[in-house]
């Protein structure tokens, strides 16, 4: 399964998130974007309790995310 996460940091934070981000296992592409959010990550996950375990477990715990928002793929 695929899906997106979009990530609020801290401000100042986003190039230091995205860096963290990118190195999470199943993150296939991450971007500083500009808008509502501040990182955009594509997550390549099993099943949903794998990406819940690399959002929830991972993600989430990354220095200076405040919220992420998850749209997993349909088509």
């Amino acid at each position: 399964m695929i899906a997106y996460v979009l990530i609020c940091t801290e401000v100042g934070k986003a190039f230091e998130v995205l860096d963290k981000v990118r190195k999470v296992k199943g993150v296939s592409e991450a971007h500083a974007v500009t808008g509502e959010y501040d990182v955009i990550a594509k997550v390549e996950a099993e099943d949903l309790k794998d990406l819940g375990e690399k959002v929830v477990g991972e993600i989430h715990k990354i220095e200076g995310v405040t919220k992420t928002v998850t749209a997993i793929v349909v088509e």
